[in-house]
């Protein structure tokens, strides 16, 4: 079992595709109509990440695969797509790893975006996002937003459960860097880890931080995935950093895909009236491209 404190590697791949259309186009909770994964693992390596699953075929996930031809497909790609829709970035693996800061992926690809006019959504942990405000800002004229993931308000949990990302402190402050800039931005709170951090304290701390850093929404769910692989690692990471608590999982959870928090009602009550509170939209504003007026004939 590799842990961030131990050396991750990398190299070039060639891919055949880079924009997949999603069956169900815009994705309800994210507005994305085409994904696009310019790397394959990633360097955050967050403890109960789902991207391990098997059927996401990444024998190892701490070696990252750089998509090598990904720019020039996009290049090509997005000139034939019939019907213009969100790119998302950020459903694999985290696009502002640290790698990007010498790959700039990344940049090369939201410049394509950028001239072809299509809409993005960036989901990401990394303040890394900022060095890329101009080029959102020019997406902006058409659709962009960025969500970033935080599941904790405490620096030191997040430390242990997202080794690789960016401390919540730095992404609030990007949150606020990004809102500052005219871009819109909120927070994505999950995945709440049953035990973890799925108190009413962490729900609400998050909530209120959103707003007072400028975020225009926050979409949250009260629980997580647990898929083989990605089960297996995340259990022997609670038995190194929270001792015990993987029993807990096995018994109340054996073999559930999808679970949630014990308190998971009170939790969305929580949610749901702290966000109202603080006047927070719960769910995004998505893309939608505008209809030409049609003119009388008469």
């Amino acid at each position: 079992m590799i842990f961030f404190d131990e050396i991750l590697q990398m190299e070039f791949i060639q891919t055949k595709t880079i924009l997949s259309k999603l069956k169900k186009s815009p994705e309800p909770w994210f507005g994305i109509t085409y994904n696009m994964n310019l790397y394959r693992g990633c360097q955050h390596q967050c403890i109960y990440c789902d991207s391990r699953s098997k059927c996401y075929q990444i024998d190892d996930f701490s070696k990252i695969q750089v998509k090598e031809n990904a720019l020039y497909l996009l290049e090509n790609e997005i000139k034939r797509k019939k019907q213009k829709g969100t790119i998302g970035t950020g459903s694999m693996n985290d696009p502002y790893m640290p790698l990007e800061k010498t790959s700039k992926m990344v940049r090369g690809a939201l410049e394509i975006i950028a001239k072809n006019k299509y809409p993005v959504h960036i989901i990401t942990k990394s303040n890394l996002v900022l060095r890329d405000i101009d080029l959102i800002k020019n997406i902006s004229e058409t659709y962009a937003a960025v969500s970033l993931t935080i599941t904790t308000y405490d620096d030191e949990l997040s430390k242990i459960i997202e080794p690789g990302a960016p401390t919540t402190s730095e992404r609030f402050a990007a949150l606020k860097e990004l809102s500052d800039n005219g871009i819109y931005c909120g927070v994505l709170l999950m995945p709440v880890l049953p035990f973890i951090n799925d108190t009413v304290e962490n729900i609400t701390n998050i909530i209120e931080k959103t707003a007072l850093n400028g975020g225009k929404y926050i979409i949250g769910w009260m629980g997580m995935t647990l898929r083989d692989n990605q089960r297996d690692y995340y259990y022997k990471a609670l038995d190194k950093y929270f001792p015990g608590i993987s029993e807990s999982y096995k018994s109340r959870y054996k073999e559930q895909y999808s679970v949630s928090v014990p308190d998971s009602l009170v939790l969305q009550n929580t949610f749901n009236s702290t966000c109202k509170k603080f006047n927070l939209p719960t769910k995004m504003e998505f893309f939608s491209e505008s209809k030409p007026e049609q003119l009388s004939l008469f």
